[in-house]
């Protein structure tokens, strides 16, 4: 084997050095049922990332501006509680943020249907602690959908 090569299977991590071995793991979102792309596809990380920083920026200045006049240690804290409430109200009654909107994303449960604002409750407390959704599938859900039982797609 040629050193290029090794380094090459290093970089690209244990996925692609499975699938160079032959390992079929199909597409993001295959096992849930759902299509590889257009509407109803499992979001891309970088949709989900510019979701999350629209949603925290529009947190960020309605905690610096209205709340504590200032940007500090006390705006953070209030950010993160209009973050919360944010997710709360807004997924579990039309299944997105407005972050989520502007980037064509929705959260869905699994099986389809509404989506019970129980779940959306836990989804948003567990993406507030932030280490469940720093942790992904192979489908890409953060740990936070997977044990909320919900899914973020494309609309």
């Amino acid at each position: 084997m040629d050193n290029r090569q090794a380094i090459g299977s290093w970089l690209s991590g244990p996925r692609a050095a499975a699938e160079d071995a032959g390992v079929d793991f199909g597409y993001r979102g295959e096992q849930l049922g759902l299509p590889e792309q257009g509407p109803g596809s499992i979001a891309r990380p970088g949709r989900r990332l510019g979701a999350l920083v629209v949603d925290w920026g529009l947190c960020a200045l309605i905690a610096s501006r209205l709340i504590t006049h200032g940007y500090g240690p006390a705006a953070s804290n209030w950010a993160l509680l209009i973050f919360f409430v944010l997710g709360v109200l807004t997924v579990g009654t039309v299944g997105f943020t407005p972050g989520k909107r502007l980037f064509g994303l929705r959260i869905v449960p699994e099986g389809g249907g509404r989506l019970n604002p129980l779940r959306a409750l836990l989804r948003t407390v567990l993406l507030c602690l932030a280490v469940p959704a720093l942790i992904w599938d192979r489908d890409g859900r953060g740990l936070h959908d997977r044990l909320a039982r919900t899914i973020e797609v494309r609309i």
